[in-house]
């Protein structure tokens, strides 16, 4: 008997019953619901989007900061989230250690190198020292009280490239669906240093770090402690994975909320020049230092402003 031959039938491709990611207009409001705009006499706000990040001027930093000019400060990085300042010849350690204090205590990155000036961490990067900073993150929460900001310093900047992002996560969460939100809402994620930091370190360093920075563990969604604005707070190199869930299920859900940051609405980038400085609120922001510009050289010095427990 003749064997019989079959020819196989092709399958169709899978159909994907939604788009990966969502398009169209996007949810994006700078102030928190019901919060007013602050009147600034002080200083002159040049926005980088409508709703996120503004460029400040009108202020001499090297000057003593009154309580006027203070407030509107503070005002100025809870509306914008992120404010930067250019020219500012002359703008010292001293400077930033003033200009940190207009929002709180000064707190060290027990991972950075330091400089002289206590709290101040110097990042040096060139051909021989690459940077490592090229991932989305939020400073800190590997903390049990999170960084409540940072006041980043150009002290060497490359002739190209160099540049920094930053992502609104009031607005990544925002625009996540409703079903999500809800899901999304009381769960906790843990949060550790090892996966990044620790890459770096042998067995005995890790040992000695993991006395002093044990895993903590923060709300997927938090409340801004200064706005009370929902904020999604999970980042890629800190958020091991969430209480309660089965890997298949964290590896799933990860994936979409860390994706969120990448999204262009949500993003501003800024170009450094000598004399810029940066601040930004980190509860409400991840940044992400872009890694194009060696053999170049970039050194920057920054502050981290201490935190408190999220909620």
């Amino acid at each position: 008997m003749n064997a019989v031959t079959t020819t196989p039938v092709a399958q169709p491709a899978p159909v994907l019953d939604k788009p990966l990611m969502h398009y169209g207009r996007r949810v994006l409001d700078r102030l928190a619901p019901e919060a007013e705009p602050f009147t600034y006499r002080r200083l002159e706000i040049s926005p980088l989007t409508p709703h996120f990040g503004a460029v400040l001027s009108g202020v001499d930093l090297t000057r003593a900061i009154g309580d006027e000019l203070a407030e509107e400060l503070r005002q100025a990085l809870l509306e914008w989230k992120v404010i930067f300042f250019r020219g500012q010849t002359g703008f010292d350690a001293d400077h930033q250690l003033a200009l940190s204090r207009v929002w709180g205590d000064v707190e060290a990155n027990p991972f950075f190198p330091k400089t002289g000036t206590a709290g101040i961490s110097r990042l040096a990067k060139d051909a021989r020292a690459v940077g490592n900073k090229n991932i989305w993150h939020s400073d800190h929460s590997f903390m049990a009280n999170p960084s409540l900001g940072a006041v980043l310093r150009a002290v060497e900047v490359p002739a190209a490239g160099g540049d920094t992002m930053w992502a609104d996560m009031g607005a990544a969460y925002d625009n996540l669906p409703a079903d999500l939100q809800e899901r999304i809402e009381s769960l906790v994620a843990v949060h550790d240093w090892e996966a990044s930091w620790g890459a770096l370190m042998n067995d005995e360093q890790k040992a000695a770090f993991r006395a002093d920075w044990p895993r903590v563990e923060h709300p997927v969604v938090v409340r801004h402690p200064r706005s009370g604005r929902r904020t999604l707070y999970v980042n890629e190199p800190f958020t091991r994975f969430i209480k309660g869930l089965s890997e298949a299920e964290n590896r799933e859900l990860l994936d979409i909320l860390v994706l969120q940051a990448r999204i262009p609405e949500f993003q501003i980038r800024f170009h450094w020049e000598p004399d810029s400085i940066a601040v930004w609120d980190n509860i409400a922001t991840q940044h992400y230092a872009v890694n194009d510009y060696f053999p170049q050289r970039r050194v920057m010095e920054r502050i981290a402003i201490a935190g408190v427990p999220l909620s």
